[in-house]
């Protein structure tokens, strides 16, 4: 696959996180995928595991990632973003650093790093 491709799976499946679509969101992630947090927590396996963890998410109704930037290298993507969500203690942002392995035009593994949640004034 070519860099545009690549770059091409993430973006469809950052739209899908943003309308908060279960199914366009896991239509680009492959059945064994592993998603952690940087760099060895294993956060969830395989695509059952990384829907439940995003049918969740998607209930909260101001979510949002915004991308700041994006750098895409062989198969490999990284994004850096910052997330509107709500959080235990109220709303807020976090800004989140991903790196996402792509094959056979899906994402195999992704790696996040989390910022500290800054929450909105109230």
């Amino acid at each position: 696959m070519n860099p545009a491709d690549i770059e091409k799976i993430i973006q469809t499946q950052l739209d899908a996180y943003n309308a908060h679509d279960i199914e366009a969101f896991m239509a680009m992630w492959a059945e064994d995928a592993l998603y952690f947090e940087h760099p060895s927590t294993l956060l969830a396996s395989g695509a059952a595991e990384i829907r439940a963890r995003h049918v969740a998410r998607f209930q909260e109704t101001n979510l949002f990632a915004k991308l700041n930037k994006r750098m895409v290298l062989g198969n490999k993507v990284v994004d850096q973003e910052t997330v509107t969500r709500t959080f235990p203690e109220g709303t807020g942002k976090i800004d989140v650093i991903v790196t996402y392995e792509v094959l056979n035009g899906k994402v195999v593994k992704a790696w996040y790093i989390f910022g500290t949640p800054v929450l909105d004034a109230n």
